[in-house]
């Protein structure tokens, strides 16, 4: 299996701007068993709803998020993430991600007229 891995909007790269290189290597690590194991423990992904996931990640305690969507089966489109602070994902990051979800499709749809 192998899944190709874009990123859309500049906010994942913005995310990970604001990490150490250590919790880079963790969220790459994550990214690396998304693109190439068939079956992704639990763990490591959740399904939202309606097409959105999260990548959940922890390191040295703290707990990251980074939201994403498979596009086409194989193609896997990174939104936002986030350090997590609280129990539960924030109502606030989930909507954020489903603007960003929606204006993809937008912006793909554009450019497929």
């Amino acid at each position: 299996m192998k899944r190709k891995i874009t990123t859309y909007g500049g906010y994942f790269e913005t995310f990970m701007n604001s990490l150490s290189s250590k919790e880079q290597d963790k969220v790459q690590y994550a990214l690396l068993l998304l693109k190439t194991e068939d079956r992704v423990p639990i763990k490591f992904i959740k399904l939202i709803r309606d097409g959105l996931y999260e990548l959940r990640i922890e390191f040295n305690g703290n707990i990251y998020r980074v939201f994403f969507i498979f596009d086409e089966g194989q193609i896997v489109v990174l939104f936002n993430g986030f350090h997590k602070k609280t129990q539960k994902t924030p109502n606030i990051e989930i909507e954020k991600a489903f603007k960003i979800k929606d204006k993809y499709y937008e912006d793909k749809q554009s450019q497929n007229c």
